[in-house]
């Protein structure tokens, strides 16, 4: 694939289809083939504008299913034809002080996919390999695609909360 097309924002609700040239993946990166891609609330970060520079164009979209299309030079344990899944968080730089205490949630270079990189409205997205998370096989992509954000985040609750099986919640 030369080029790819992906749906980018600028200021306030400014939507543009647009055909970007397809790239190589940079050292420490891989470049996915998107399969899907959920439409979350936080999105609004970046639809509405609210971000450092509202003007410059961004791809949205951060509950991203697809397939690892090529990985970039220092890459380990990716390898093209894996299913994928990538969040928000876009990946730890493995540097910092947060990640070398093991911190990678605080990561102060992590980049943030659908408002500070480009996201999943889009046919390819190029992401580090440390936001990578495994999607099983037998796991379909639109089903798999909500669980990288708001999946998570109730799991989380779930956890947090002692919440035991069986239990009510609400």
């Amino acid at each position: 694939m030369s080029a790819y097309q992906a749906f980018e924002v600028s200021d306030a609700r400014r939507f543009r289809l647009v055909t970007r040239p397809a790239r190589e993946p940079e050292p420490g990166h891989v470049r996915v083939r998107v399969e899907a891609c959920g439409v979350c609330h936080s999105d609004v970060l970046a639809v509405e504008g609210v971000r450092a520079d509202p003007h410059a164009p961004i791809v949205p979209g951060h509950e991203i299913v697809g397939v690892v299309d090529a990985v970039g030079d220092g890459v380990r344990g990716w390898r093209a034809g894996e299913r994928v899944g990538i969040g928000y968080l876009g990946g730890h730089c493995g540097q910092c002080e947060q990640c070398r205490r093991g911190d990678f949630v605080n990561c102060t270079d992590q980049p943030q996919t659908g408002t500070t990189i480009d996201g999943g409205y889009a046919e390819m997205v190029h992401v580090r390999s440390s936001g990578l998370v495994r999607i099983p096989d037998g796991l379909g992509a639109v089903e798999a695609a909500p669980l990288l954000c708001a999946g998570l985040t109730m799991f989380t609750a779930l956890r947090q909360a002692q919440a035991r099986p069986g239990a009510l919640a609400a």
